[in-house]
C-alpha cells in the first residue's frame, strides 16, 4: 500500500485551516466536494466527466491545487454486508494510480448508502430527474466528506478529553 494511504486518524495532524477535498468515484463522472476551512461542513463542488485516467487525475490535482487541498477522502463503495466488490477494486485501482501522483495524504471513507441518502433527499425535494443527474455525484462526495468531518471532530473532541484528564 502506498505511504500517502493513511488511516483518517492521521488527518488531525494536517494544518490547521486547511481544506480536504471528498471524491465520489463513478464510472462515468467524479463528484467533488470542499470542506470549509474549519473542516466542519462539506459543500458540493464540482463534477469531473471522466475521460480516461491520466486526464481525470490531472484534473482532479488541479482542483486540489486551486483549493489548496490538505487531503483527500474517497469513498468506498462497499457491498451492505460490508464485502469488497468490483466498483471497490476499480476505486482502489484509482486510489493505486494517484497516490504516486500527489503527495496529498488520502483516506478511504465507507460510502455505503451515499448515493441512496442524497437522492432520496433530491427526491423528497422534488427535483427533476435532469436536476437529480446533475448534482448526485458532487452531492454524494458532499455526504462522503460529512461523514469524515464529522468523525474527525468527534476524534478530536475524545482527544481534547483525555488531556484533560479527569474532571
Amino acid at each position: 500500500m502506498s505511504a500517502n494511504i493513511v488511516p483518517l486518524d492521521r488527518f488531525l495532524s494536517l494544518p490547521r485551516h486547511a481544506r480536504l477535498l471528498g471524491l465520489d468515484l463513478g464510472t462515468k463522472t467524479i463528484g467533488l466536494a470542499l470542506s470549509d476551512v474549519g473542516r466542519q461542513i462539506a459543500s458540493p463542488l464540482e463534477t469531473i466527466r471522466r475521460v480516461k485516467f491520466q486526464a481525470d487525475a490531472a484534473a482532479l490535482l488541479r482542483i486540489a491545487e486551486k483549493h489548496t487541498i490538505a487531503g483527500l477522502v474517497i469513498g468506498l463503495p462497499l457491498n451492505m454486508d460490508g464485502s469488497e466488490g468490483p466498483r471497490v477494486q476499480s476505486t482502489r485501482a484509482f486510489v493505486r494510480n494517484l497516490a504516486p501522483l500527489t503527495s496529498l495524504p488520502i483516506v478511504f471513507w465507507d460510502e455505503r448508502m451515499s448515493t441512496l441518502a442524497v437522492t432520496r433527499t433530491l427526491l423528497d425535494a422534488d427535483a427533476s430527474r435532469a436536476r437529480r443527474a446533475e448534482v448526485v455525484d458532487k452531492m454524494a462526495a458532499a455526504y462522503i466528506l460529512q461523514g469524515a468531518l464529522d468523525r474527525l471532530m468527534r476524534m478530536e473532541h475524545d482527544r481534547a478529553e483525555a488531556d484533560a484528564g479527569p474532571t
